[in-house]
């Protein structure tokens, strides 16, 4: 048996889930297209449909980034690769680590303001359209009152 915290958030991220109509309808039908399981009630509505297209396409993988991680790893194989003696080795794996920690912090932060968009979409849908989307991005509330994205997962791996 195994617990972890990280379990229960990995499976909310993958299968976030929104209530309409007092039906949970998944947000998120694949990786690649997040947000898509609400398109259908999006569309509806030309601003919201535009905010959705605006945060699928933020979600896309940027090729900026891809870059500048490969010129990290680059750096860094390149530095283990130097003479011992020289302050290019130092250099090349510092400035590869930190090439590669800058670009991670970026991408997450574009990531979560990109979330800032499915949120607008769904503020616009619901101003002026019903059934009205009920979308929790941490996940559904309890009922035991706490917060879902402080529990525990208990995880049994079972073999015969």
């Amino acid at each position: 048996m195994l617990i972890s915290s990280t379990a229960l958030q990995a499976s909310q991220v993958c299968s976030r889930v929104a209530i309409i109509n007092y039906q949970e309808i998944l947000v998120d039908t694949s990786s690649t297209q997040k947000g898509e399981g609400l398109r259908y009630y999006l569309e509806k509505d030309p601003q919201a449909k535009d905010y959705l297209d605006e945060y699928q396409d933020g979600t896309k993988i940027k090729w900026q980034n891809a870059a500048i991680g490969t010129l990290g790893s680059g750096l860094i194989i390149g530095g283990l690769f130097a003479d011992d003696g020289t302050d290019a080795k130092k250099t090349m794996l510092v400035g590869g680590a930190a090439l590669i920690i800058v670009n991670f912090f970026i991408a997450r932060t574009l990531e979560f303001n990109n979330e800032q968009n499915l949120n607008k979409a769904i503020e616009e849908y619901n101003k002026r359209n019903l059934p009205k989307i009920f979308f929790y991005p941490d996940g559904l509330p309890s009922d035991s009152g706490q917060s879902p994205g402080l529990g525990m997962a208990i995880i049994k791996d079972w073999s015969f």
